[in-house]
Parts: structure tokens; C-alpha cells; sequence
């Protein structure tokens, strides 16, 4: 595995460690136990060798309660996941608005240029407000609230308002379709669902009644005591209510309340927060339910001591409410961070507005994903051309691979300064298992290293750790973490969630990512998923090394899908590259074979694609990820049934053709005599 390490030099360092938020708490530390951590890698080992770490964490980051645990650590209704701080009482909702006073909570923005700014003190005058109609109405702690809403004040003020009475908040954004709305809440069975009417996304003006009526209809039987309708986005004008059954306008809700004071349940910290969900690109979606005290304690500590975030810092990361990272996002209000809640498309009316945008709001942490970077970098855009950028501080790049050439041209287009990094955790724990390390440098196309409190190892298919050989493997996380997920919903006896993280290896969390450690900088590379693992000839390769050499081809590919095909008849897998043009320019065998050459070079003769194909379009999830594993199993002859959670399901089924590979070529061949003769 060395030619994966080939490019990742020295990119960014620390102008002094010392001073960040992550080495004062080693100091801390060390002065309250009595310690002698030297460095980073001692702090994260104390963190994985002592519970007491979570106490420490506790006391660093001001969690607010009102009874203190009795215990850190207890055993938990299964084995494999126990409960944590026993005893103690507390609310998320009350450590999210600590914050009360007149400064800059939430900049609400929306792609039509519409900017709104919400302070922490008419953020808590919301939920207050919230939180008494949701009470008057009948919410009772334990209750589910769902909505289908766009990323604004308002989907923030229903989590926080059922949180704050113990309710469990579920969202998704308006994009989802009908089935995989009803997929993920027929399951979980709400009580109230707020929904969007009227948005605007891509400078397309969308009613949303007609989804939102079919998604009433079928709740309707599970529960669904009340569907509350949102005024339009685009005019603000309130909906009519005469189609949608069980249905209330958002302001007639709201006057039901009794205007009460805002009061916050004290609950148990494993006491339930949020539904979230696995993707169900091919399959029933998983209701992940996540605790209070986890999200809390584990949120906090990425944004304080990770990212040192404070009241002088603006967050802008680019989600909808149907990913993860809008939890993330919305967890650093903890921190009193303003956070940029953005609604619509980052290409509209085009890509150097919305980064003029990130500039103008004084944003310092901003948080995006490859492919939006990789635009940037396509379309030739020079950042600092646009704008100064003189407050950004760092650019947080997940949910998909940050290659090393991408890493490098990143930082080349902003500052020397600003630190970009690579997360990579998962909506199984809302959390990172890997991800930045404010006191080490960053190595183009590693992640910095392991999260406080994740013991990570990497493990071979027989259980044995191999992750100092440099040879990749499978992500493990040997020791459990508040973030573990409380249980699936609906799971009975948890026997769907030991089969999805600890039946391959007993009693130890398989995350289902194939990763690989650099020995000499001790980074990390992210490099597929397990199960679209790439293995030619039993070879175990990832889709990421790929990736990351089609980076040097950005100025002509506008993106690149990579899978293994084995069909039923097929002795071995083979590896099928398939490669989308940018406009104006189109595929040839000569840019095939400098793709070839290329991974060759800087890969192995091992990674070459058996064949490079044109496709016309990518197939991504709705939270822009991309499709590898349906796509594997089309070619592969399986016949897939697209979920709701596919931003563009047409795209899968431009795959089928591949599954007879052989007749394609001979077909490409035709074409290609036919018109040499014209």
C-alpha cells in the first residue's frame, strides 16, 4: 500500500499547538489527575484507556444539570452498549440555549438572497413559544415529532422545543420522496410532522402540497395527531389547509399555545433526542435513535476542543435536515457559535455567489463536501479572486473521500493559513471516528487521526488488528462511546442492531468502512465502503485510491463512479470505471488509455480498470453521496429497487445495459467503424 501514501505531503501545520482548546484540556487534565500526557497521541491513548475521560470531558465543557452522575459507566440492557452517567438529570435544550443575550444565534439564508438574523435571545423567545403549543397540544416526553423542512430557524426551533420537553425530533428535507418520507415515519410513528408547502431550490419554484398531502394520508393510521403546513418560502403567504387531512397552518398552531414560560424536562442522559436513519438505498432504511447526553457530550467536544469554536466564530456547513450534519451543525449553538442555516442550492444563480456568500458573512469554520470543492476547482475559479475570505479559518470536508491532489489544491486556493481537514464518522453514531487534530499537521489525503474517546482499529477479516502494517482493512471501534446508538426503533430483542455492527466481529462496532493507516504520519485514509470494496483476483482494493487519481482529469471528467462487477457466470470480479463528461468535451479511447497510464503510475498495474466507460449521468443519495454499491449490484445482475433516499433515480438505470458488458462493446465497436468510415 505505499504507492497510497506516494503524495501525501506536509500541507499545513499548526502555528502553535499549544495554544489550542484540545492541548489546554491535556493540560487540565494533567493537572487534575495528576497526569503526565506529553502530547496528542498520550492524550488520545487516556481517553481510550480511562473512562474518567468522559468525566473530565463533562467538567471541561460546562455541561449544564441540575443531579450530577452517580456513576460514568454501567451495564447497559445489552452488552454491547451500556448506559452512561447514571444518575444524572439534565436537558439538550437547555445546554443548546445557555446563550441568552442579543448576539447572532442563527443567519438564516436562502439561495434567492434573502438573509435573516435571529439572536439567541428571540431563539429562545421561539422555542418558548414553540414548546407551549407542542405542550397545550398533548407532546409528552417520548412523543415523535417529524418534519419535512429545509434548513431554517424553524427546523431548529421544533427540535429544540421537543427537546426541551423530552419529545424525539426526526427530520428530512423536502427533496425526499413520497415513499422514503413514509419508508422513515411510518416507522417511527409521529405525533406531530411539520412540513414545507411552497420552496424554491435551483431557481425552480416546488409545491410540496401534493407529497405533503399522500404523506398526511398514510400517517394517519400510525398516529399523526397533527400535519402543521408552513408558510411558503418563496412569499411567506400562509398555505390553505383544505387539502391536506389533519392539517394546521404554522401560525394557527403557534396561538394555540398559552404562552407559558419555557421550562426544561430533566432527563436521564441515555434519554432518547433524535431519529436518524441509515440510507436505504436498496432496502428498508434503519431508525437509528440517538441519546440526549451522547449527542450533547460528544458534540461539544468536537466543536470546542477540535475546532475551538466560541461566540467569535460563524459555522457555515452546506446540509439539509436529512443528513447528519445538520445535527452537527445545529449541536455548536452549545458553544454560543452563529451558525449560517442555509436553503437551496450552492450553484444558484451560480458557485462564486455562494462563495462570495461564505466570504461576506465573516464565515470561520465552513464546512462542504469533495464534490462542491471539485466544482470549484473544474469550473476554474480562482477563491481569493472573489472575495478576501480574511475570517476563514478552516474548510471541513465529509461525506465522501477528500483525495490528496484535492486536499492540495484546496489549500493552494485559499490561504496557506486555513486549515483544511477530512471527517469521517457516520449517522450510526453522529459522530466522528476519525477525523482533525488541532496539534499535528495535515498530510495531503489523511485524515489528521483518531477521535478523543474512539479507540479506531483497523482489523483484518480474521479479527486481527493490522493497522500498523499499512495494509488496509476493516474500521473498528473497540471500546464503547456515549455515542452509541440507544437501539433501533422498533428493533425488538436488538437483534437488527447487533447484526448491522457487532455480529462480524463479537461484541466489537464494524463500521462498514475500509480504511488504511499511514505508519510514518500515523493518518488515516478513508477508502470505500466495506461492501463495495473493490477485489479483482481477491485482491482487496478501495474506490477511493481511484478517485483520487481522476482528480487529475477534473478539467475534462465532471465525475467518475468506480465498482467491481462479478455476474454469476464471472470466476473473478473485474473493476468498471465509468466517467461523466463535463459540456464540451467528450470520451475517447485515447483519454482511456491516459487514464489507464495514470492509475498505473501512481497506483499499481492492480488497480487498472478492466474497462473505462462513458455514462451520462452519476446516481448520488440526497445527501450527496454517491451510489457504488446499488450500482455494483446492478451490473452484477441483481434488479434494484430505487428508495426515496436517491437524489436521481433515472441515473441507476442506465447501469442495467453493463450487466451485458460484452454485447456493450461489441455495440461501441460498431459505432466506432461506422463513423471512421464516414
Amino acid at each position: 500500500m505505499d504507492a497510497q501514501f506516494t503524495h501525501n505531503k506536509v500541507i499545513w501545520r499548526p502555528r502553535d499547538p499549544s495554544r489550542s482548546r484540545m492541548d489546554c484540556f491535556r493540560r487540565v487534565i494533567n493537572r487534575t489527575r495528576g497526569l503526565q500526557l506529553k502530547d496528542f497521541h498520550d492524550l488520545h491513548k487516556y481517553s481510550v484507556d480511562d473512562y474518567r475521560f468522559w468525566e473530565d470531558l463533562w467538567a471541561y465543557t460546562g455541561i449544564v444539570y441540575t443531579v450530577p452522575p452517580t456513576k460514568i459507566i454501567t451495564e447497559g440492557r445489552i452488552r454491547e452498549v451500556p448506559e452512561w452517567f447514571s444518575g444524572a438529570r439534565l436537558n439538550y435544550a437547555e445546554n443548546m440555549l445557555r446563550s441568552d443575550g442579543d448576539s447572532i444565534a442563527c443567519t438564516c439564508v436562502r439561495e434567492t438572497g434573502q438573509i435573516v438574523h435571529y439572536t439567541f435571545r428571540q431563539l429562545k423567545s421561539l422555542v418558548r413559544e414553540m414548546a407551549a403549543a407542542l405542550r397545550v397540544n398533548g407532546l409528552q416526553a417520548g412523543d415523535r415529532v417529524a418534519a419535512v423542512v429545509t434548513n431554517s430557524v424553524t427546523a431548529v426551533v421544533v427540535a429544540f422545543a421537543t427537546a426541551s420537553i423530552g419529545g424525539i425530533f426526526s427530520s428530512t428535507a423536502p427533496d425526499m420522496g413520497v415513499q422514503g418520507i413514509l419508508d422513515r415515519y411510518k416507522q417511527i410513528q409521529p405525533k406531530f410532522v411539520f412540513a414545507e408547502t411552497e420552496i424554491v431550490y435551483a431557481g425552480k419554484t416546488i409545491d410540496v402540497i401534493p407529497k405533503v398531502t399522500q404523506v398526511a394520508k398514510e400517517l394517519l393510521s400510525v398516529g399523526l395527531q397533527n400535519i402543521i403546513l408552513l408558510p411558503s418560502t418563496k412569499t411567506g403567504k400562509e398555505p390553505s389547509t383544505a387539502y391536506v387531512p389533519r392539517s394546521i397552518s404554522l401560525s394557527a398552531f403557534l396561538a394555540s399555545g398559552d404562552g407559558r414560560p419555557l421550562t426544561f424536562e430533566q432527563l436521564p442522559f441515555s434519554h432518547p433526542l433524535y431519529i436518524l436513519y441509515s440510507s436505504g438505498t436498496s432496502g428498508p432504511p434503519k431508525c437509528i435513535v440517538h441519546s440526549a447526553g451522547g449527542i450533547l457530550l460528544n458534540g461539544l467536544k468536537d466543536c470546542s476542543l477540535v475546532y475551538s469554536m466560541t461566540s467569535d466564530d460563524t459555522y457555515f456547513q452546506y446540509t439539509t435536515t436529512g443528513w447528519m450534519m445538520w445535527n452537527s451543525l445545529v449541536n455548536t449553538l452549545g458553544c454560543g457559535t452563529r451558525i449560517v442555516l442555509y436553503d437551496g442550492s450552492p450553484f444558484q444563480p451560480d458557485v462564486e455567489t455562494f462563495l462570495k456568500l461564505v466570504s461576506d458573512q465573516g464565515v470561520t469554520i465552513f464546512g462542504t463536501g469533495p464534490r462542491f470543492l471539485s466544482e470549484v476547482k473544474g469550473q476554474g475559479i480562482e477563491p481569493l479572486k472573489l472575495a478576501p475570505f480574511d475570517s476563514l479559518r478552516c474548510i471541513l470536508s465529509t461525506g465522501a473521500i477528500l483525495t490528496a491532489p484535492m486536499f492540495e489544491w484546496t489549500q493552494q486556493a485559499w490561504a496557506p493559513d486555513v486549515w483544511v481537514l477530512s471527517v469521517s464518522g457516520g449517522t450510526d453514531i453522529c459522530q466522528a471516528f476519525v477525523g482533525g487534530v488541532p496539534m499535528l499537521p495535515v498530510h495531503a489525503g489523511e485524515i489528521q487521526g483518531k477521535s478523543l474517546g474512539m479507540k479506531v482499529e483497523i482489523f483484518d477479516p480474521d479479527g486481527k488488528n493490522i493497522e500498523d502494517t499499512g495494509e488496509p482493512g476493516e474500521l473498528v471501534c473497540t471500546r464503547p462511546h456515549p455515542s452509541l446508538p440507544i437501539c433501533f426503533w422498533g428493533d425488538k430483542g436488538d437483534k437488527k442492531l447487533r447484526a448491522s455492527y457487532f455480529d462480524t466481529y463479537p461484541g466489537v462496532w464494524r463500521q462498514g468502512d475500509f480504511i488504511v493507516k499511514n505508519p510514518k504520519t500515523q493518518g488515516f485514509v478513508i477508502l470505500g465502503r466495506s461492501d463495495g470494496v473493490l477485489n479483482p483476483s481477491g485482491v482487496r482494493l478501495g474506490s477511493g485510491e481511484i478517485y483520487s487519481v481522476m482528480e487529475w482529469f477534473s478539467d475534462v471528467l465532471d465525475d467518475t463512479l468506480c465498482v467491481g462487477q462479478r455476474r454469476p457466470e464471472d470466476k473473478d470480479e473485474r473493476i468498471l470505471l465509468f466517467v461523466k463528461m463535463r459540456p464540451g468535451h467528450t470520451f475517447s479511447e485515447d483519454l482511456a488509455e491516459k487514464i489507464r497510464v495514470a492509475i498505473r503510475q501512481s497506483l499499481s498495474a492492480r488497480h487498472v480498470p478492466a474497462y473505462i466507460l462513458p455514462i451520462e449521468d452519476i446516481p448520488y443519495t440526497v445527501n450527496n453521496k454517491k451510489i457504488e454499491i446499488a450500482v455494483k449490484q446492478i451490473v452484477s445482475g441483481s434488479n434494484i429497487k430505487p428508495s426515496g433516499t436517491v437524489a436521481n433515480p433515472q441515473a441507476l438505470q442506465l447501469y442495467y445495459k453493463f450487466r451485458y458488458l460484452e454485447k456493450v462493446l461489441e455495440e461501441h465497436k460498431k459505432d466506432s467503424k461506422t463513423k471512421a468510415k464516414l
